[in-house]
Formats: structure tokens, C-alpha cells, sequence
């Protein structure tokens, strides 16, 4: 029996952990070792075989590929199938963890996310205080990507409604439910192996994949059966490998999922996009990147015209996402269509700019920036998508394009329930007052 964690509490474990063995795709040797992180840190991945030991941090916008597993990071520092490890961190509800890497990619072991499950268990997580990221959903909505398809609704906890279909003796088509729990995880996806066809080993090898694959970590199944004989852990082990790589795959959200997530022919691609629509589409609470004091620090706006309430990420020098809350009790309904209650779009642009403003000046951090202003000089591009509501979150993502001295070029969005309402490209600069 798992001990149940606090539901409000971010977690790390407090003891080291590692795991051995050789990457399904790269066919390196590799140790993932599990180190305890700092309350508010996320999920690191450290390439500790490189130069200055890069880091990777587990998010969407470090994903380079998707084709039959997940990689992130760029380059050299690429690590490639990180989506069982990541459903195990996900599972434990794991919000804080430094990973270390030996080689490129963690092992693959058994083909399962059980050998991480047990060793983050031994790991023992624990509270290390602060509130963790939740990701919840207001209304339904759909994702496709390819034949992938999911409908995300609306739920107290996670639960995924998961089935595929294969013309394959032993698949056929396999559905199943599941509550993605800590003990439910344990018992229901966490042994369940990954799997492969043999007419395809010679197209994936060619195009460098599978390097390590073997029937020991994986199970292998040819046109009539599994090689070899092997022996299926469920009947439909097959349907629940899939729905723990979603829990995977979903993780590098940065936040604790509750919804109902139901998927038809889930793939890698089509689980991505699933997280990024949920990333823009869900409402995010918990400990803020920075909140609005660390905000009124540097932004010398205020009411009314501080149009920004939250930093939620900020990710280095090159992205951050801001939210504003929009009520009737902003001052410029008063004036602005009476009776019809519409958010300007000088205003939306202008608290765009102004989350944009904070990536700027995190530039300077650790200067002294009392004395500082950032000052818009060009918007470019600019296009208003749909209205903004009293009622409405917009959430603001904004990358740095461009960085020269004092002065920037930024690319902006703004989304309400995953739609755009408004983008723009801007440039900026930091002057003295």
C-alpha cells in the first residue's frame, strides 16, 4: 500500500535513486540517477556525460521529437525517450527532481515504467513545501493530430479513457479505463511493456531507431504471436502501455493534471499536442513563477494600467507566460461598449507588452533595475482574433526572437481557453528613467 500524498504540497524525493541499462533507441548504456530538487524547480533532466553538464528541463518547449518515443533538448544535449521515466515521476506525483544522465537516453529495462515506479518509491517522496502546478479544464474540447484523436473534459482527478486498434491477433481492438492515481498506477499501467512488430525492425533501424531493442525489453510480436513465445502480462497489455505513456507525455506540462482525457489511436505526436492544447486550454494554479510583488518590482505600472497578475513560467532569457484575469470591475467597462462589455485591444496588446516587459528586464537580474523602464518602440503584425470578455483568463506567451544590448525583438500570443484572441510581434528596449 503507497502512502497517499498531501494533496497541496509540491513533492521531491529525499533519497538518491538509480537505475542502469541500455536505451531502446540509441542502444547507449546509461544511468539515470534520481536526486532530491529545491521546492519550485520542476522536473531537470543533467546530461552529466557533456561539457558543463547541460540541463534540459522536462517541458514542452524542449521537445524535439516524437517519432515512436519523446525527446527533448536540442543538439548534442538531446535525450531521447523520456516518456516512461517522466509517467513514473507523474504518478508519484513528483512536481521538484533533478535527473542525471550518464549517456543519451534513460534505460529501457524491462519495456516498462514499473523498474522507475519502484525506484522513485525507494527514492521516498516527500513534501518539500510550496504549492504545486495544477492544470485543470472549465469546459470540453478536442485535439486530432494525424489519426490520433483525443476529447479532454472537465474532471476532479486524472482519468484517461484510452483504446487503440491493431490487426493483430493478439490486439484487435482495446479499451480501458483509469485513474491515475499513485496505487492505481502501480497495479494497472506501470508493468505494462512497451511493443513492436517484427516487419518493422529493418525500416526503424535504417532510420536509426531502435538500436537497443530486444525481446527482453520489449514485446516483440510477428504476424501470428509474440516471438519466441513470450507471455503477456494482461490481456490487454497493449491499450495500458499506451495510456502510461500519455501519463508520460502529459508530465512535461509542468503541472498536475485533473481531467478526463479520453484517447483514441494515441500516439507520441498526438499526445504533445494534446499537452500543449491542455497547457492553453486549461487554467493553471499553484505557485506562481512570480507573483505580483515580484511583478511591481519591475513594472512601474499601477492601477489601473498594470495589466499583468501572474507569471506563471518563465524558462531562462527566452519565454514566459503571463495571465491576466479579466472582471466587470476593470475600469475601462465603464466606458468601452456600454452594456456590451468588450476588453479594448490597445489594452490586450498592452499587457501582452507588458509580460513581455518582465522577460526583458529578467535580463538584467541581479543588477540593479529601480531605475529602470523598458519602453516599447515598434509593434508589428499585430491581429485581434476574437473578443475578450469580463470572465475571461488570457494567457500571454511571449519568446524572445532576438536580444542585442539594451534592446529586443519579442513574438506574442495571447489565448482564451486555448484559443488566440490577439498576436504580435514588438520591439522593446530597457532605458534608465
Amino acid at each position: 500500500m503507497l502512502p497517499l500524498p498531501p494533496p497541496n504540497a509540491r513533492r521531491s524525493v529525499t533519497r538518491r535513486a538509480a537505475l542502469r541499462g541500455t536505451g531502446l533507441h540509441t542502444g547507449v548504456v546509461t544511468e539515470a540517477t534520481f536526486l532530491p530538487a529545491a521546492s519550485g524547480q520542476g522536473i531537470v533532466f543533467r546530461r552529466v556525460d557533456l561539457p558543463g553538464k547541460p540541463e534540459v528541463p522536462a517541458r514542452l518547449t524542449e521537445v524535439e521529437a516524437v517519432e515512436r518515443r519523446t525527446a527533448i533538448g536540442h543538439g548534442t544535449a538531446t535525450i531521447h525517450t523520456v516518456e516512461h521515466l517522466l509517467a513514473a515521476v507523474a504518478a508519484h506525483l513528483i512536481d521538484d527532481l533533478t535527473i542525471e544522465l550518464t549517456g543519451p537516453e534513460p534505460p529501457i529495462l524491462d519495456g516498462s515504467v514499473q523498474p522507475y515506479f519502484d525506484a522513485l518509491a525507494q527514492a521516498q517522496p516527500a513534501s518539500v513545501g510550496g504549492e504545486p502546478a495544477v492544470l485543470t479544464v472549465q469546459a470540453p474540447f478536442a485535439v486530432t493530430d494525424k489519426d490520433a484523436a483525443y476529447v479532454v473534459a472537465p474532471a476532479k482527478t486524472f482519468r484517461l479513457t484510452v483504446s487503440i486498434e491493431w490487426a493483430h491477433p493478439l490486439i484487435g481492438r482495446q479499451a480501458g479505463t483509469y485513474d491515475v492515481t499513485p496505487e492505481s498506477f502501480a497495479t494497472e499501467l506501470a508493468p505494462a511493456r512497451t511493443f513492436g512488430f517484427t516487419h518493422e525492425v529493418a525500416e526503424l533501424q535504417a532510420r536509426g531507431l531502435i538500436k537497443g531493442a530486444s525481446e527482453a525489453n520489449a514485446i516483440v510480436l510477428d504476424e501470428r504471436g509474440i516471438v519466441n513465445g513470450g507471455k503477456l502480462r494482461w490481456p490487454d497489455e497493449f491499450v495500458r502501455h499506451k495510456a502510461a505513456d500519455i501519463v508520460g507525455d502529459l508530465a512535461l506540462t509542468g503541472a498536475r493534471i485533473q481531467a478526463h482525457v479520453v484517447a483514441t489511436r494515441p500516439s507520441h505526436g498526438g499526445n504533445i499536442a494534446l499537452a500543449r492544447a491542455l497547457e492553453r486550454a486549461g487554467r493553471r494554479t499553484g505557485m506562481p513563477a512570480m507573483d505580483i510583488s515580484k511583478i511591481m518590482d519591475y513594472l512601474p505600472h499601477r492601477y489601473p494600467f498594470l495589466l499583468v497578475d501572474r507569471i506563471i513560467e518563465v524558462e531562462g532569457q527566452k519565454r514566459i507566460v503571463g495571465i491576466k484575469n479579466v472582471t466587470i470591475n476593470e475600469p475601462f467597462f465603464q466606458g468601452h461598449f456600454p452594456g456590451h462589455p468588450i476588453m479594448p485591444g490597445v489594452l490586450i496588446i498592452e499587457a501582452m507588452a507588458q509580460v513581455g516587459g518582465m522577460l526583458l528586464m529578467s535580463h538584467f537580474e541581479g543588477q540593479d533595475t529601480a531605475n529602470k523602464v523598458v519602453y516599447f518602440m515598434s509593434l508589428d503584425n499585430v491581429k485581434f482574433r476574437r473578443p475578450v470578455v469580463p470572465g475571461d483568463q488570457i494567457r500571454f506567451e511571449l519568446e524572445m526572437v532576438q536580444f542585442r544590448g539594451k534592446t529586443c525583438r519579442m513574438k506574442g500570443a495571447g489565448y482564451v481557453d486555448g484559443q488566440v484572441v490577439a498576436e504580435a510581434e514588438m520591439m522593446a528596449m530597457v532605458v534608465d528613467r
